[in-house]
Parts: C-alpha cells; sequence; structure tokens
C-alpha cells in the first residue's frame, strides 16, 4: 500500500513537471537555439551568478559578471561587440540580465541555466 502511495505521488509529481514545462514553453517560447550562437557566432556566456556560485560550476569559457555588479561592468561587455548568452542557475536572474543588456543596446539571449548553456558546447 505504502508503495502504490509512493508510486502514485511520483506520477503525480511527474505530471506537474511536465505540464510546467508545457507551459513554460507556450508562454515564453523555445528560447534561442544556442549551437549557431556558441559555435558559429562565438557569442560571449555571460553568467550572472555570485563568484560562490560560479565557483561550484560552470559552463566552459564562460565569463562572471554577478548581476548585482552588471550595471556598472557593461562597458566592459560593449566593447567585445559580439552576441551574449547570459545564463544562470534557473534562468530568472539571467532574464533579468538579458532585458537589462538589450536595454543598453547588446545582442543578448537568454540561456537558462549553466547546464543547458554548457549542453550546448
Amino acid at each position: 500500500m505504502k508503495v502504490n502511495s509512493y508510486y502514485t505521488y511520483q506520477k503525480s509529481k511527474n505530471t506537474r513537471n511536465t505540464m510546467f514545462q508545457f507551459l513554460k514553453k507556450l508562454l515564453f517560447g523555445k528560447g534561442p537555439d544556442l549551437k549557431p550562437l556558441l559555435h558559429e557566432r562565438k557569442a560571449l556566456i555571460l553568467d550572472v551568478r555570485t563568484v560562490p556560485e560560479f565557483r561550484m560550476g560552470h559552463a566552459k569559457g564562460s565569463v562572471n559578471i554577478p548581476l548585482q555588479e552588471l550595471g556598472q561592468r557593461m562597458g566592459e561587455l560593449k566593447k567585445k561587440n559580439v552576441p551574449i548568452v547570459a545564463c544562470c542557475r534557473t534562468g530568472a536572474r539571467s532574464g533579468t540580465a538579458t532585458r537589462m543588456l538589450r536595454a543598453a543596446g547588446m545582442e543578448v539571449y537568454n540561456g537558462g541555466s549553466w547546464q543547458n548553456v554548457a549542453r550546448h558546447l
């Protein structure tokens, strides 16, 4: 009986996760195709997590500028004159960074989590 309850709970949890992913894609779109951005256009990977988070793991070749410092360091990114793929832990902070950098006139894409970006390298 307990095993059946656990199975029902897991099945319900998986259904909720699947529905969440479906709604996320429906409302916010699929997201950018990262492979051509990273490989052909040589986009800069910008990780906007804190320094301790970045040290625990990051996409190879990424640059760490915490979201709290981004406003003061935008000039560094503008000088590079390349597309930017922003990432973080879940995609929320990178979404904020994407809006900030686009408002400053840069070509930026929200890559979501740093693990998602790393999969496309």
